[in-house]
This record gives C-alpha cells, structure tokens and sequence, in this order.
C-alpha cells in the first residue's frame, strides 16, 4: 500500500511540475519577443527609431489587429454561438463593476491625492481586454498538439477574446472619456473686465501652459498605441471640466454651440428652436448635450467594426459559406486576411517592449497609492474573478464543457490598466503622467502576477473542473 502512494504522490508531484512549467513557457515565449523589442528599441543601441515603433503601432491598430478579429470571428462564431457566448461581454462590464469597486476601496485605504480620486478608481476597474489577452491566448495555443484546450484552441480562443471587443470600447470612449476631465476643483474662473478668464490652480501641471506643437515623437509610445493620431482628436473641450461645470450651471467659456442654461430670462423671447410642445426638462437637456459631446465617433475603430462585421458575416450562415471554406468563393480572402493576422502578436509585443524601454515618467500619485492599484488590479482582482467563475458555472451561466471559455474569462481580471487609458489621460490633459508612470509599473509587475495565476489555473482549476 505505501508504496502504491509513494507512486502516486510522485506522479502527482511531477503533474504539477509539469502544469507549472506548461503555465510558465506562454509568458516566458511572450517576453523574449517583448526584451527583442526593448533591445531594439533601446536609446543605447537605436537599432530602430521610435518614430518606427509609432508606425508599428498604427498598423497593428488599422491592419494585423482587425485582420486578426474578422478572420476568427467569422470562422468560429455563428447563431448558436453568439447565444452562448453572451457571457463574454457581460463579465467585461461585470470585472469592469468590480474593479471599480475595488478602486473606491484603494481610494479609502491609500487616500490618493484628492485630484487623482476618479482616476485610481479608472486605473482600477479598466483592464486590458484586448493585446494582453489575445498574446497570452496565442502563446498558449501556439503547439496545437500540445496544449491543454485541444487543436481548436487558437481559433476558438481569438473569436472569444474578439468577441468581447466592442463592448470594452463603448465604455471606454463614453464612460472613461468624461470621468477623465480634469477635476473642478482645481479649475479656477477669475473675473476680468467683460470676459471671464479660466485659470488653472498649479496642482494639475498637465494645464499649466501650453505644450509645444510638435509631430507627436516627444509624447509617450505607450499613449498612441491604442489610439494612433491622438492629436488630430483634440477639440475646444477636451481639457476642461466640461461636464462638472455643465452640471453645476457654471458658464463654459468660448462654448458657442452650447446655451447657457441660467441666461434666459423669463422676458427673453425664445427662439425658433427652442420652440417645443413639451419643454425639455434641464436635466434632460444637460444628458441630451453630454452625449453630444462624446466621441462616438471614435468607437467605430478599425477593431471594433471588423468584430462588428465578422459577428454578421458568422451569424448569417449565406454569408459565412461564402467566405469561409476551402470550396468558399471568397475563401482566398480570408486566407490573405489570415497571413496578414500572424503578424498581431509579435508586432503587440515588440511595440510593447518598445513602451517599457521609455521608462516610468515622473508621478505625483504617490507610492502607496501606486501600489495599491498594482496590488487590487493584478492580485486581488484575480482572485474576485475566480469566485465569479465559479458561481458563473454554477448558475449555469457558462458554455458548458468549455475550458477555453473559462480561461478566457478568467483573463479578464487578470490584466493590467488598459494602455487606451493613457492616451485618454493625454487626450485631457488629466494625470498624463501618472497614466503612464503606472502602466509601466503594472506591465512589469503583470510578468509575475499573470505566471502565478496561470499555474493557479492549469494547476488547481483546470484539472478540477
């Protein structure tokens, strides 16, 4: 008997060792691209440009990124599935919930400066949903004879990963875009013969003065590789309390197209347009020009409109059986669009080497304050995503049967701060700096966090579920 559990217990210990190192290679395959990018990318060596990394970044955003969405969308996804799949994009908004919940709880014990309120609470609760996941999928799935989600891996785990796209990109370009204005509080508005003059109080330097205009090389690689052209997005109200100063009837200075909701006065005729059968309530009025302001226009990113598209073309099955398929009347396209798509994951990674070669720039966040949004994001997060895997599959909530499914999920609470954050701080003008002296920390510290929960996964939950 004892030696039949000496056997046992051997062969146990050698399973975990090799779950372990099965955990481990995908991260270790994934930083030796990213260390052949910071190589390159080196002001030492200048083997590369920076300006050449900026151009990378731009066509992993407009070319490999949304070849890569469309070719597995369309392949994997079909009526039944997108019913399936629903889970997908609801736990984004779920781990998103979460997240920010946590980032309250960082805010109460840390106790940040009081300007950075909102925006550990944003660095908190938003993850990356895309690069990250889709490279650890990849690099996980690149032996298909060898990995622990059977040969369908990579497809069925980009289409997961994809699917979950347009969702994060909604809440990013409208919730994010105005919870990142700069706070009221540190906007002053000083009287000054007939016009009234707006004067930044000092704590907020990013307003101070006014930048140089340059091509855009002096600014971060990491705040245009998720939103590329970011200077040409700036408009009149980007670095002002908009919508603070909206909701507390306080004048928005040189804002033309916007009235001034205290200034009509009851002996004012009303305009043309403002003539209504049921007058618009204030509060209606003030949501109605909010959305106005917001740049939809933005979500419909070469990303997000190839997930778009791809989910079409799957769910109709007319349309699917004519680009997917080796007797397909379109099927070379997809297959060229496939060839462009391999480049995704090493272009992510060297861009993303390229990022952390450039270093943490200088922050007033505050140390503590800095790691606890490292430690609820990348530690404590994971282990709320666990629990929420588990009640998910319990509810029946989850495909069932499907372990890639599950690891994607889990994938969600595991990243750090979305690199999109970064350049919606710069796009602001609201704790530029900060976005990004914190992604630089996260993204080291994410090496060790994302290699511990891996092991954790394919060692405990993997092999119990």
């Amino acid at each position: 008997m004892e030696p039949f559990l000496g056997s046992l217990l051997h062969k146990s210990m050698d399973s975990g060792g090799a779950d372990a190192v099965n955990a481990v290679l995908p991260l270790l395959k994934l930083l030796s691209i990213a260390l052949i990018g910071s190589l390159i990318a080196h002001p030492k060596f200048q083997f590369v440009p920076k300006e050449t990394f900026r151009i990378l970044s731009k066509l992993v955003f407009v070319l490999f990124l949304p070849c890569l969405i469309l070719n597995h969308l369309v392949s994997s996804i079909s009526l039944k599935n997108f019913i399936l799949w629903w889970f997908i994009p609801v736990n984004v908004v779920v781990s998103t919930a979460l997240g920010a919940v946590l980032g309250y709880s960082v805010t109460l014990i840390c106790r940040p400066p009081p300007q950075f309120f909102r925006f550990t609470i944003i660095m908190t609760a938003f993850g990356n949903t895309g690069y990250i996941p889709l490279a650890v999928v990849s690099s996980v799935c690149h032996n298909n004879t060898n990995n622990p989600f059977g040969s369908e891996c990579y497809d069925k785990g980009v289409a997961y990963v994809s699917f979950s796209q347009w969702i994060h990109v909604i809440l990013v370009y409208t919730l994010v875009y105005h919870m990142m204005e700069p706070p009221l509080e540190y906007y002053e508005i000083v009287e000054g013969g007939e016009e009234e003059e707006e004067v930044i109080v000092h704590e907020i330097e990013e307003l101070e003065e006014e930048e140089p205009v340059d091509n855009g090389l002096s600014r971060p690689l990491l705040v245009e590789a998720e939103w590329p052209g970011l200077e040409d997005k700036e408009t009149e109200h980007c670095k002002k309390p908009f919508i603070a100063r909206l909701f507390n009837s306080i004048p928005v200075i040189s804002q033309t197209n916007i009235p001034d909701f205290d200034s009509m006065e009851e002996g004012t005729p009303p305009s043309p347009k403002s003539i209504k059968c049921i007058a618009e309530p204030k509060v209606v009025k003030k949501i109605r020009i909010v959305a106005e302001h917001t740049p939809i226009r933005q979500i419909l990113q070469p990303p997000v409109f190839a997930s778009l598209f791809g989910i079409l073309i799957g769910i109709i099955p007319g349309l699917k059986s004519f680009a997917v398929g080796s007797d397909a009347p379109l099927g070379f396209i997809t297959d060229s669009l496939d060839i462009v798509a391999q480049a995704t994951v090493p272009s992510v990674m060297l861009v993303l080497g390229g990022m952390l070669t450039e270093g943490p720039n200088e922050s007033k966040l505050g140390i503590r304050t800095t790691v606890g949004i490292v430690t609820a994001r990348l530690l404590v997060l994971p282990l709320i995503g666990i629990g929420v895997i588990y009640l998910s599959d319990k509810w029946n909530f989850l495909v069932q049967g499907d372990e890639l499914y599950r690891f994607v999920i889990f994938l969600q609470y595991t990243t750090p701060s979305a690199i999109l954050l970064a350049a919606i701080a710069s796009l602001r003008g609201y704790a530029a700096s900060e976005a990004s002296a914190l992604l630089f920390w996260q993204h080291v510290f994410a090496l060790f966090s994302l290699a511990l929960y891996l092991i954790i996964y394919f060692n405990l939950l993997l092999v119990y579920a």
